[in-house]
């Protein structure tokens, strides 16, 4: 392997989908859930599917597609500072 650093699979992704914006909105969909409902048992089963949700798309989604070599094939994502004309 060459001294070239591993492609972000982030840099490819829209700003509503970027970690942080994944960890914003589970946190807010998970603590809204309390301060409505005041229901643990409630508040568990909501939280069960944002939090694999977020598992995912944070953890297993950027592994998966690096390892899939995909990226290699696009090209690579210009900023808006690049877009001078």
């Amino acid at each position: 392997m060459t001294g070239q650093k591993p492609l972000n699979p982030w840099n490819y992704k829209p700003w509503w989908c970027q970690p942080w914006s994944i960890l914003l909105t589970g946190t807010i969909l998970i603590s809204g859930s309390w301060f409505i409902l005041r229901t643990v048992w409630l508040t568990l089963v909501i939280s069960i599917p944002i939090l694999a949700w977020m598992g995912f798309f944070l953890l297993i989604w950027p592994q998966l597609i690096r390892q899939s070599g995909i990226l290699e094939h696009y090209p690579a994502p210009t900023s808006d500072q690049d877009e001078s004309n």
